[in-house]
């Protein structure tokens, strides 16, 4: 999945070049040619699809020359995971009816790619079956709000899910670290299409209608056509509320190798290397003076100082400069909106 804006990353990430087309991290690749290089190990190319929105086409198609145009399933307009899931899994049972197929979002980090390929091999062969939905749920390691829990239980590897909590407040998440049967959930998901398909005709019957008036046009030259005609009436909804909250074959892999949503400038400080006082940058040639916990982010060779600071966000691309307390950055979304209405020039 590589539609979204990733507006909290501004002004890196805009709605022209979203940050799953960004080297986030200095590495010389995009997140998205980074997800698409740990799948290859494990999937065929030719078997990889892309989701993204209609306008990210060239974008996708530049940074992934491996691919052709038929692994693209462009959205016509943002209507959440559900309906870009449904789409995925309907066009691969067209072409195998018993595919497993999983679902990941092109913008997270992994650490240990080989440890995180084997439970996706151990997902693929609990799912192609058994009539499960199954996820990844990640150990987690503090009472982290940014991210959702799942509940479990049962003494095997792979548990059952007893329930899903969006987002906590610190005092529950840290009830749930206490308990210790909670995990987070990283929004990877694996099944088979033939389990995702029957939970989309029983929890969302009207998309699931509507998306299978197209069963005869999948992977023809008809396909975009109807897309274009029928994307926008599916409903908006994540696959989490549409489906995964209402099921109850919900399969949970605990998990532990080095994982990272990068939704945020802090998560992304917190994935990359630091100086002896915690700061971490990124292009800049930069001196810190009495400064700490900062990320700095700049055009390639920018010369920067930074004298007395502290657990701030500093990013400067072309004509924008964010300085922003790294405890305020969920506000940065916000900020989009103000800049969007005071400033005439398209910098978002």
């Amino acid at each position: 999945m590589a539609g979204g804006i990733g507006s909290r990353f501004w002004p890196m990430s805009t709605s022209e070049f979203p940050k799953q087309f960004h080297d986030m991290l200095g590495v010389g690749k995009s997140l998205l040619q980074l997800t698409f290089a740990r799948f290859e190990k494990l999937i065929p190319k030719e078997n990889i699809l892309i989701s993204t929105n209609k306008k990210y086409k060239n974008l996708v198609l530049e940074q992934l020359p491996e691919i052709t145009e038929q692994q693209l399933l462009l959205e016509p307009i943002m209507r959440n995971t559900a309906p870009c899931i449904l789409y995925a899994a309907l066009k691969i049972n067209a072409q195998n009816k018993n595919a497993v197929m999983i679902v990941a979002p092109s913008d997270h980090w992994i650490d240990n790619e080989t440890e995180f390929l084997n439970n996706i091999e151990t997902a693929f062969i609990e799912s192609a079956t058994k009539d499960i939905l199954m996820t990844l749920g990640i150990k987690p390691n503090n009472p982290n709000t940014g991210y959702g829990y799942i509940q479990f239980e049962g003494s095997n590897t792979i548990k059952n899910v007893l329930n899903f909590t969006e987002k906590p407040n610190l005092e529950k998440a840290k009830q749930f670290l206490n308990q210790g049967n909670y995990l987070w959930n990283a929004g990877i998901f694996i099944w088979s299409t033939k389990s995702i398909l029957k939970s989309f005709k029983q929890s969302l019957p009207k998309m699931e209608a509507l998306f299978s008036i197209g069963n005869t046009v999948w992977n023809t030259d008809f396909e975009d056509d109807f897309i274009t005609d029928n994307y926008e009436k599916a409903t908006s909804i994540s696959i989490d509320v549409g489906i995964m909250e209402k099921a109850t074959n919900v399969k949970v892999l605990p998990v532990d190798f080095g994982w990272n949503d990068l939704g945020t400038w802090g998560s992304l400080h917190n994935k990359l290397n630091k100086d002896s006082n915690n700061n971490t940058v990124v292009n800049a040639k930069t001196i810190f003076r009495n400064s700490t916990n900062n990320i700095v982010r700049t055009q390639k060779g920018k010369h920067v100082v930074i004298q007395g600071l502290d657990n701030f966000i500093v990013v400067e691309k072309d004509n924008v400069l964010l300085i922003c307390p790294k405890d305020k950055e969920q506000d940065i979304k916000q900020i989009v909106v103000e800049v969007k209405k005071q400033f005439k020039e398209n910098l978002t």
